[in-house]
């Protein structure tokens, strides 16, 4: 059973300024995350919008918004064959647990100047 769905769309130039932000970094994303963006040389920003977009989505599937979680505690991977995939710690693993929700599904896509994310909660 589906729990939640939510998407967003983050404009790429936007993070173009944060991947330069260690502080920026460091309070908004997981450490695994900021070290697989800053490998990505000139796709750093895209990357970056991505999982930005991607924990935004995860609040409003959650139908809370950015409250409630830290971004940090929410991790954006790509696994072995390049699937993305959300990992999810302490806090954001609370609310997750709070809605009931034991699977997630994601997806991410860029064109242009943007960014894309969806996430989809589900209850098996």
């Amino acid at each position: 059973m589906i729990c939640g769905i939510g998407i967003d769309l983050v404009n790429i130039r936007r993070m173009e300024k944060w991947v330069l932000n260690e502080n920026l970094l460091n309070r908004y994303f997981h450490q695994e995350e900021i070290r697989t963006v800053l490998s990505c040389g000139k796709r750093a920003a895209q990357s970056l919008a991505a999982r930005f977009a991607a924990k935004e989505a995860f609040g409003k599937a959650l139908g809370t918004g950015l409250s409630g979680f830290m971004l940090k505690d929410i991790m954006v991977h790509n696994n072995d064959d390049g699937k993305p995939e959300m990992r999810v710690y302490e806090s954001a693993q609370t609310a997750l647990e709070k809605s009931g929700a034991n699977r997630m599904h994601i997806s991410l896509t860029h064109e242009g100047d943007n960014a894309l994310a969806m996430v989809i909660l589900e209850k098996v």
